[in-house]
């Protein structure tokens, strides 16, 4: 529950984020998507600050048949060739933009899917965006955190590590013991262990009966670098 007493702290109360780096990011889809467990997710909007700490993703890697850019290169997929750190946004299903991150070399496509943050600031803005005051409802799974975050189309190929209204950051608070298992709503390489989430923490979405130990799921050859 402390989480969720740390999220309801006044937006008043100013959190030191600091800007992540390109440097930084480990240079490996599988690697990155588990560093970037318990990072920031920042979005300044005129009316005020959103920020969240990042506690669940998917990675995507190259090759990986369940990515959008196993097919090669499309219009819809162009900034998933960009240089890691930048922003991959898609309109799922019709209904909800989804927040990835770009995570290989320039020129080669791959990316890790942020699928729930705990939110940290601005909650006042994420309930009126989300239009519910349940604070476990507001970042939850990628379609609700982009519309608590006001993520959209126009921030697709946006540098997540340089200036700008959306980015990634740092803060002092360090990730909980880090969990791995199969991915949610995909039926290609549905067996590989390429989903991380911060154990224990309520924001931390998808069927409870999938957050199994390590130890009674099959490494995978994606899943093992």
């Amino acid at each position: 529950m402390s989480s969720i007493r740390a999220a309801m702290k006044s937006s008043s109360e100013k959190l030191f984020i600091r800007r992540l780096r390109r440097s930084e990011l480990p240079p490996d889809t599988v690697k990155l998507a588990r560093f970037l467990i318990g990072k920031a997710i920042v979005h300044d909007l005129p009316a005020g600050r959103l920020s969240g700490r990042i506690v669940e993703t998917e990675a995507y890697p190259p090759g990986d048949p369940a990515g959008h850019h196993y097919r090669g290169p499309t219009p819809r997929i162009r900034s998933m060739y960009l240089a890691p750190g930048h922003a991959y946004i898609f309109f799922n299903y019709g209904a909800h933009f989804m927040l990835n991150v770009v995570s290989e070399p320039a020129g080669v496509a791959a990316a890790i899917l942020v699928r729930a943050l705990e939110p940290l600031e601005g909650i006042e803005l994420m309930q009126r965006h989300r239009k519910t005051t349940r604070i476990l409802d507001l970042t939850r799974g990628p379609g609700r955190l982009a519309a608590a975050f006001q993520i959209h189309r126009h921030h697709d190929g946006l540098d997540l590590c340089a200036r700008g209204p959306l980015w990634l950051g740092e803060i002092s608070h360090s990730a909980g013991p880090i969990g791995k298992t199969v991915r949610i709503g995909i039926t290609r390489a549905a067996d590989q262990l390429l989903r991380f989430y911060e154990r224990g923490n309520p924001f931390v979405s998808g069927p409870r009966r999938l957050l199994l130990p390590v130890a009674t799921l099959k490494e995978s050859h994606f899943g093992s670098k």
